[in-house]
């Protein structure tokens, strides 16, 4: 191999402009990892389909009130006993704190007041008020935290204050968010820290290693940051989540994959210049293979109907990128400038690499191979055939758990982990006492001319307890007062005929006033206060049953409201796993028959990556029914965790692959396969290790979606790195032999 040593020059130009380059990106993206969530949403509704019945509802709602202002529902429960007067008192006087609450919406004449209440529940031991919030994200966490403490001062002797519903839900989910950066970043980079440590035993390699995945990260959130300012994408909470692992893990699998080529030519050559090159030349393809696969599945999500999949799309395949950058350019760098110094106190040194003697019985591609791998490479070459079968079947008897996997949706209380969440406690208070349904009602859009037989048909359906029409408030407004001025008028006729009598009712009689819908362009909008929990199952079954029985009443009814966006959400995530799943597979396929130049190894590679889906989404669904207790999982987990473990998992069957193909060309494809299995064994393993370690750190946040996420990802990376790449995927393709690399000229070789 012919080696390129740069000219001096060259050798301290180069290393040095690109470690400034991209200590500018980290000056430039560090400050936005604290700014980020200004530009995010954790909005639902945001995230639908336009053609989802709750994207319709919503934008009619827009035009009957302009308002978007949060429900928030405060509930008080009687410690013991039954609400007295003298407590209905203090319950007046405390409509005006609340009104007077830091982010509670101004109200506006003609308009929903901004609290509404005190309610007293049936059974006279619960107080209810219905507060309206013009905060949203951090702002309304704030707004809702500072009226929670606010409340531990004024809440009336022997009560016990929630502040629950949609409001206190979203601030309690906000607030899981809160710091997700900085917790992320320490648990998931002390991690990698104490891998590298241990397997590279050196003390600096880690800290340049680490170095590159943070710079990586600091870029792309900088990139992300100014196309989310400038509404060029969404980023929730999730996704900030999501991309932050996502990159460290990349990237600190990529820069390991060049350390690994690198520190293996140090061994050859005495020039690290010579060194860096020989590790670019062999990390380049399988890095940017690798990249490319993650990025291209990563891009098919947005071919998602739910916007928050494609969404996080363009943002994780935009962190990839970055993570790719930075182990080819920045890590090379660094590597440049520290050279052997990198790996101290053992430093790699040329022709003293520790190699097994070459015994007369050694297999062909295991000549100097020692340890644990020796014993992998024997395995797979003596016992091929039993090996594959034997792991293919252990993998099979994880699969047979899936059915048991209950990913239909959960209620949005559920997705909080943790004891003494105040909204979901609240929920559960609201729920002992008065309509569970309370502040979240079904939202229906009817024609003008159906509504007395929409709004029949809506009271007529079970788990509906109350239907009401939005009232025109200019229109209530006038007619009160026409009604106040006659029955005045009146009064006044009658009291001219002579005083009354003592002990006679007064002659001031104020009429009822009755209803008066708003109409907007022929629509009204009717609000179904529902029995059951808004985020619960059997609510949203009651929306489905609504949705089938209006139409017959009127063909263009709309329903929609908190309850059917959940369900619209869940229905979407479901289609889109189905729809996505096959271009994922297709997308990966073709790329590795470029890359590999072959029909027959890419068929193999993503067999098994399916294969190791499944067995994860198995032993997940055992463990999360019989292990944790989880009441099921989000709709959109398994498409996430399909994404994300074959993206991933892919990654180590290219790193194999590449190798094994390199070495193919050289000794052959079966001495080629035992070679790429044992010097890639090592590597491979960190970097799933790393992958794993990464992954797991999103079960720090106390969100029920991220740690099942978390979960799948490390458990399916581990299954990947242990059996498939290192077990199942070379001993099939050991049993198959050159025609694993058909139609190509290496497929006709005859070993």
């Amino acid at each position: 191999m012919k080696d390129w040593t740069p000219k001096l020059w060259l050798r301290i130009l180069l290393p040095t402009v690109l470690v400034v380059v991209w200590f500018a990106i980290a000056g430039l993206g560090g400050p936005t990892f604290g700014k980020i969530s200004e530009v995010s949403t954790n909005d639902q509704a945001g995230f639908l389909p336009a053609s989802a019945q709750s994207t319709e509802v919503n934008e009619w709602q827009t035009k009957f009130n302009d308002s978007e202002n949060i429900p928030a529902i405060v509930v008080f429960q009687k410690d013991s006993g039954d609400v007295t007067d003298a407590d209905k008192v203090k319950f007046d006087e405390l409509t005006t704190t609340l009104e007077e609450a830091e982010g509670v919406a101004p109200t506006v004449e003609g308009q929903v007041p901004s609290v509404l209440g005190p309610t007293y529940s049936e059974d006279g031991q619960a107080v209810e008020y219905l507060v309206f919030y013009s905060a949203s994200g951090e702002e309304l966490l704030s707004s809702i935290e500072g009226l929670r403490a606010e409340l531990a001062d004024v809440t009336p002797a022997g009560f016990t204050a929630y502040v629950t519903g949609p409001g206190g839900l979203l601030a309690d989910f906000v607030s899981g968010f809160a710091g997700i950066d900085g917790i992320l970043l320490i648990v998931a980079l002390l991690a990698v820290f104490i891998i590298l440590l241990v397997v590279y035993r050196a003390l600096l390699l880690p800290v340049l290693v680490l170095l590159t995945s943070v710079f990586a990260l600091s870029g792309s959130i900088l990139g992300i940051y100014y196309l989310a300012l400038n509404d060029l994408i969404k980023v929730s909470g999730q996704s900030q989540g999501i991309l932050s692992i996502l990159v460290i893990g990349a990237a600190t699998d990529y820069a390991l994959l060049f350390v690994a080529r690198y520190r293996e030519a140090l061994f050859e050559v005495q020039n690290k210049w010579s060194a860096l090159g020989r590790a670019f030349k062999g990390a380049f393809e399988p890095i940017f293979a690798s990249a490319a696969t993650v990025i291209a599945a990563l891009l098919c999500l947005l071919f998602s109907d739910l916007n928050s999949n494609k969404a996080l799309g363009p943002i994780a395949a935009f962190g990839i990128g970055f993570a790719f950058l930075a182990a080819i350019s920045f890590l090379p760098a660094l590597l440049a400038i520290f050279g052997r110094a990198a790996f101290w106190p053992f430093m790699p040194k040329p022709g003293k690499k520790k190699v097994a003697p070459v015994e007369p019985n050694t297999l062909p591609g295991l000549e100097g191979v020692r340890g644990l791998w020796k014993g992998v490479g024997n395995l797979v070459g003596k016992k091929p055939r039993a090996t594959w079968i034997i792991t293919l079947v252990v993998l099979l008897a994880a699969v047979a758990g899936l059915p048991g996997l209950k990913a239909s949706g959960i209620p949005q209380t559920d997705f909080l982990l943790g004891d003494n969440i105040e909204s979901v406690d609240g929920q559960e208070v609201l729920a002992q006492h008065f309509d569970a349904g309370d502040g979240s009602p079904v939202i229906i859009i009817a024609d003008e001319s159906k509504m007395d037989a929409v709004m029949s048909a809506a009271e007529a359906t079970e788990g509906i307890s109350k239907v009401s029409v939005q009232a025109d408030a200019e229109a209530m407004s006038a007619a009160y007062k026409k009604a106040a001025e006659d029955a005045a008028a009146a009064a006044a006729a009658a009291y001219a005929s002579g005083p009354p009598a003592a002990g006679a009712p007064s002659a001031f009689v104020m009429p009822e006033i009755e209803t008066i819908p708003q109409v907007v362009d022929g629509k009204v909008l009717i609000n179904a206060n529902l029995t059951y929990q808004a985020d619960s199952k059997d609510a949203e079954n009651v929306v489905e049953q609504m949705r089938t029985d209006l139409v017959s009443v009127d063909p263009s009814v709309l329903v929609g409201g908190e309850t059917a966006i959940a369900l619209d959400t869940n229905k979407t995530a479901e289609a889109d796993l189905a729809k996505i799943i096959p271009i994922v597979l297709v997308v990966i396929f073709v790329i590795l028959m470029l890359l590999l130049r072959s029909i027959v190894a890419p068929l193999l590679l993503i067999f098994t990556v399916v294969v190791s889906f499944a067995a994860t989404m198995g032993l997940s669904a055992i463990f999360f029914n019989n292990v944790f207790g989880f009441p099921g999982a989000d709709a959109s987990v398994p498409l996430f965790g399909f994404v994300f473990l074959v993206a991933l998992g892919i990654d180590y069957n290219i790193f194999l692959m590449t190798r094994v193909r390199e070495e193919s060309l050289k000794i052959g494809t079966r001495p080629g396969i035992l070679k790429g299995l044992t010097v890639t064994g090592g590597v491979i393993t960190s970097a799933g290790i790393v992958l794993a370690a990464t992954f797991a750190a999103l079960g720090v946040i106390p969100l029920l979606f991220l740690v099942q996420l978390a979960f799948i990802v490390s458990v399916g990376v581990i299954i990947d790195t242990v059996l498939v790449r290192t077990l199942l995927v070379p001993a099939m393709a050991y049993d198959i032999g050159p025609k694993i690399w058909w139609p190509s000229k290496l497929g006709r070789a005859s070993k």
